[in-house]
């Protein structure tokens, strides 16, 4: 009778030291995979401008933690969440090279294009205003200059747009393009390519 006894506290012990393993483990994945959401969280706006996959990569991790949990395996939940802010510290080091490199990227070409289109749009005005064009200039290379003039300035309008909304990834391109367009029509009206444009 003693031994049935002893043998039930035994066990009335054992799934007492079960229940509470599992409690403390459920609670430090719960805790592991809140602390990884909030690292995201708060670096999400910015990084999903600048580096979407790796977001993506760090929200499918999180969501595999979640899925980990939710079959109770709190052991796999607690490794995929601790895993995670180590990620996000690594995605937050790409965010900050890929914004040095669009600051320094547009320093250089925002230096350039404003001053080729004010010489671009002087040269316009001066053909536009004078009596006749002299060879090698005609009516249809004007009209050609006039139109990639008109282009660049509209893709370099749209280009600081773009940067102001905070929309890093379209900002080169229509930077670029707009430099193309201006350079066009420099040579159409035979002013003088910036060496950093050509």
């Amino acid at each position: 009778m003693r031994s049935k006894r002893r043998m039930q506290l035994v066990l009335a012990v054992a799934v007492s030291l079960f229940l509470a393993a599992c409690t403390s483990g459920k609670e430090t994945a719960t805790a592991a995979i809140k602390a990884a959401e909030d690292a995201l969280s708060a670096a999400r706006s910015e990084a999903v401008k600048f580096v979407p996959d790796q977001v993506k990569g760090i929200d499918d991790a999180i969501r595999a933690a979640k899925a980990s949990f939710d079959r109770g395996d709190y052991k796999e939940a607690l490794a995929a969440a601790q895993a995670i802010p180590d990620r996000v510290k690594e995605m937050n080091a790409a965010v900050a090279v890929r914004k040095e490199n669009l600051a320094r990227n547009w320093a250089e070409i925002s230096g350039g294009v404003p001053e080729m289109l004010e010489a671009i749009k002087g040269r316009l005005d001066t053909l536009k205003a004078g009596k006749r064009l002299t060879a090698p200039m005609d009516k249809t290379r004007l009209e050609q200059a006039e139109m990639r003039y008109e282009i660049a300035t509209i893709l370099w309008d749209e280009a600081k747009k773009t940067l102001s909304e905070g929309n890093p990834a379209d900002v080169m391109p229509l930077a670029a393009a707009a430099r193309e367009d201006a350079v066009a029509a420099m040579k159409l009206l035979e002013l003088q390519v910036p060496a950093a444009a050509k």
